[in-house]
């Protein structure tokens, strides 16, 4: 986290712990867990839950279980179960406990065999269609199944031949017996248990019966000796059902649960259906995507776990839900870049320069800082030689208001090294130009021109020593901030998110680059090697975030 532990911002939830932990609720203990169902990969919003559950256990010498929520096992894979706990360990944290709702399928299933004899659970043979027609209305009552009355005996029996494969998928569901008046719907009659055959991950086939979610998740909990269940807002309608089939049971413990505003950052969508749809339908190039709001896409782009950590500390924990500006992420990753990535030099968009007072076939070696306000960073050696490659921008014919760059006639600073002048263009058959024969001045090599002034410093490579790669500048993945709320998402997706540079040459310190370091492409931006697509011949590089704050409108 970027704060102290003694010097953490107070939240609700905080203050809620350390009021229990001063009146030794729970013996004094604090067990949280982070449950996803590995449906699909973990986005940022998830971010913000890990954060939230392995910190609070972490200040208070407590413990996190990581639970996979398995037991929908047609949307499931061991592929993002692994890559659930990469995104976890990747943020840095580890987990006490390694656990899976599988593991309780068999206590599930006794639990629910209690339940039906204590004469809080039946079977039903409604249609999944009918069970709906008969739960009412936010403001009309459900009305009873006709099967809500089957004696015990009959419960348990038609019960453990659901367990035992007599019956095809969707005959019956088990129904816990509540209360079909009640205001909260989720109250009515909920079902706890469903037929399914479908081969699961974990178990085979060893079980053709499913048990729903929310029967699941509170015992899984109470099992576990969870004291403190942390969920988002949507799960508040909830909690009278957690606590109801934990009352029933008289589970030995009775974890608290409590919610909070889930993340909504501006410009994306956190929705795993969605996110899913834009893989399998190929509009991004798999959950890793960089535009993607994914722990892997955002890795991938270049952000760091320091950055993520520090962007979920920032942004707080409320009870209301809001949304968040993307600037707030942006700033986060701009920060920690800013002090710890390594300055280097790219040149996206050449324009050859030969500078025809240099000793052909000459190659200097200069020492450039490798930070300028980080000197235990050390220094690199960057060729130099007759012929370089600028940016094309970085040159201009006819130059705008204050232009402090080169000019035909004018000077400039090559950055690290000397003080060069344009003095030709050259131009092909249709008048584009394509070279400029420029001189510079050797006695301009860390220190400035006498009696002149050089305002404009621009980057630079040697045309000779450079290495040719392919640069990826991404853009916002959406046009509009609260894609969620258009009518058909995909109408939002900007077509022009992702910017492919073909011709790129960047200094030759960077054919070692590797994935885990982060770079400041000089006035250009902050970039990493792509981990996917680079190789030892072909060097990629994604642009993780521009060098000023705002993106340029698409």
């Amino acid at each position: 986290m970027s704060t102290n532990d003694n010097q953490l911002p107070s939240n609700f939830i905080r203050q809620i712990i350390a009021d229990d932990l001063s009146n030794n609720k729970n013996n004094g203990k604090v067990v949280t867990r982070f449950p996803p169902e590995p449906n699909g990969y973990l986005h940022i919003g998830h971010a913000k839950s890990i954060c939230l559950n392995f910190g609070i256990a972490i200040e208070n010498n407590g413990a996190c279980h990581l639970r996979f929520d398995d037991t929908n096992p047609e949307k499931e894979s061991i592929e993002y179960m692994e890559s659930i706990k990469r995104d976890v360990q990747w943020l840095g944290f580890k987990w006490n406990e390694l656990c899976h709702a599988s593991d309780y399928f068999e206590p599930l299933y006794r639990y629910a065999l209690q339940l039906i004899e204590q004469g809080q659970a039946y079977v039903d043979s409604l249609s999944a269609e009918q069970i709906r027609a008969y739960r009412g209305t936010l403001t009309e009552p459900g009305k009873a199944s006709p099967d809500r009355n089957r004696s015990v005996v009959e419960n348990l029996d038609l019960f453990k031949r659901m367990r035992a494969g007599e019956f095809a998928d969707g005959q019956y569901v088990l129904r816990a017996k509540i209360d079909m008046a009640s205001p909260n719907i989720n109250m009515r009659d909920p079902a706890i248990y469903r037929i399914r055959r479908v081969h699961h991950q974990r178990t085979g086939n060893d079980w053709c019966i499913y048990p729903m979610y929310d029967y699941t998740h509170c015992i899984s909990d109470a099992i576990e000796g969870i004291t403190h269940s942390l969920c988002t807002l949507e799960f508040e309608d909830h909690r009278p059902l957690y606590d109801w089939v934990l009352d029933q049971l008289h589970t030995p413990c009775h974890p608290q649960q409590i919610e909070f505003a889930r993340l909504q950052l501006e410009y994306t969508i956190v929705s795993k259906r969605k996110l899913n749809q834009l893989v399998t339908e190929k509009y991004v190039n798999g959950w890793d995507d960089p535009r993607m709001p994914t722990i892997a896409g955002l890795r991938r782009a270049g952000f760091t776990p320091k950055a993520l950590r520090d962007f979920c500390e920032r942004i707080g924990l409320t009870k209301q839900n809001s949304w968040i500006e993307m600037g707030v992420l942006e700033y986060c990753i701009r920060e920690d870049l800013n002090e710890n990535a390594w300055r280097a030099m790219a040149v996206l968009q050449p324009l050859r320069v030969v500078i025809s007072n240099y000793p052909e076939g000459q190659v200097e070696s200069l020492e450039i800082s490798n930070h300028p306000q980080r000197h235990e960073l050390g220094k690199r050696q960057v060729p130099f030689s007759k012929v370089i490659l600028i940016e094309q921008d970085d040159f201009a014919q006819i130059p705008p208001p204050k232009y402090k760059r080169l000019i035909v006639g004018g000077e400039v600073r090559l950055r690290g090294s000397y003080v060069i002048r344009c003095d030709e263009v050259i131009k092909d058959a249709d008048g584009n130009i394509i070279e400029l024969q420029c001189s510079y001045d050797p006695e301009t090599l860390g220190k400035n021109p006498e009696g002149r002034k050089v305002k404009g410093v621009i980057h630079w490579v040697s045309e000779q020593q450079s290495y040719p790669a392919e640069v990826r500048l991404y853009h916002r993945l959406f046009n509009v901030p609260q894609p969620d709320n258009e009518e058909n998402f995909l109408d939002a997706l900007n077509p022009d998110s992702l910017e492919v540079l073909t011709d790129c040459r960047v200094e030759a310190s960077l054919a070692k680059a590797n994935v885990e370091n982060r770079y400041q492409f000089e006035r250009t931006g902050y970039f990493c090697l792509d981990a996917v697509d680079s190789s030892d011949g072909k060097l990629v590089f994604n642009r993780t975030v521009t060098l000023r704050e705002g993106w340029v409108k698409d």
